[in-house]
């Protein structure tokens, strides 16, 4: 599913070169802001859960210093050979394995590296659905969310019904 996402995301990015920068950088409703801004937090959030897991410090810059395109894009470069690295890496053993997480109000929550997996998938697919509908609001066609396709699951050759 991560393979899903960075395909969908790549065809977003892609997508983002005939919009123009005001309309990339508009503030919208729901989300964290606008097109550029809500593709910049999906490629944060997915390598700062991984960081954050593996103990490591997360991403705290703004997203002012990468409101360009080319900037996301740079980002997008930059984190995915640790992310791929990380699924690479993954066995059965790390599903279980607890996670700690300190709330605002001091509280703690417990929760599985297999959740924050399956939760970083479904963030990305969620904010997805908005890219699509703002897609429709500046008159664009949005990127297709098909899984079905994307050829991500090859047929066997000696069986096709």
């Amino acid at each position: 599913m991560f393979e899903y996402n960075w395909i969908v995301r790549e065809e977003w990015l892609k997508w983002c070169e005939d919009v123009p920068i005001e309309e990339l950088l508009r503030p919208r409703i729901g989300g964290v802001g606008g097109i550029l801004h809500t593709l910049f937090h999906v490629i944060d959030v997915e390598w700062s859960w991984i960081q954050v897991m593996l103990g490591r410090p997360d991403f705290q810059e703004s997203f002012n210093l990468y409101n360009r395109l080319e900037k996301v894009c740079e980002l997008e470069a930059t984190f995915r050979p640790d992310v791929l690295q990380f699924l690479r890496n993954w066995d059965e053993s790390m599903e279980t394995r607890a996670f700690q997480d300190t709330k605002p109000d001091g509280s703690i929550a417990t929760y599985t590296w297999g959740e924050i997996m399956r939760h970083m998938i479904a963030h990305e697919i969620h904010h997805v659905g908005q890219l699509s509908i703002w897609a429709r609001e500046i008159g664009k066609k949005p990127i297709s969310a098909n899984l079905i396709g994307k050829n991500l699951i090859l047929p066997t050759a000696n069986y096709i019904h």
